[in-house]
């Protein structure tokens, strides 16, 4: 992939101590001035962004004052979560705006999915590695 970043996948390990590897992508979020880092999961199936509660509290958004709903599905489905547009960086690209489903879930990672990060991104995933390779879209 021409111009892309490649990043190895990272071990994690679930509640019930079982492991695997996953592409977590290391990303910077920034909202109104306050940003973070924190490493988000590249998910192919989900529908849409999924911004953890305590994530956007960090970022000074102010749930009351999020007034688009979102409906999430899957596991997730049973959760209230409103939209929230959020400038996210990925290694030495240029920002981009992404829409997050932001839920007040705790337990819920932080997810890049189909609406809008593989709109902004085009992802390249190579398994006999245990890498993928991320590069913005050509607009």
């Amino acid at each position: 992939m021409l111009n892309g970043k490649r990043f190895p996948f990272i071990e994690q390990s679930n509640s019930l101590g079982i492991s695997s590897s996953m592409p977590y992508l290391p990303i910077t979020l920034t909202y109104k001035n306050r940003s973070i880092e924190d490493m988000a999961l590249l998910d192919t199936g989900a529908s849409v962004n999924v911004l953890p509660y305590e994530i956007g509290l960090q970022l000074g958004a102010v749930w009351e004052e999020q007034t688009v709903p979102v409906q999430l599905s899957g596991n997730l489905a049973r959760l209230e979560a409103r939209g929230l547009v959020v400038s996210a960086t990925v290694t030495e690209f240029s920002p981009v705006l992404l829409v997050f489903a932001w839920t007040k879930s705790t337990e819920a990672p932080l997810i890049l999915g189909q609406m809008n990060f593989f709109v902004e991104f085009d992802v390249c995933f190579y398994r006999a590695d245990l890498a993928f390779e991320v590069r913005p879209r050509r607009k």
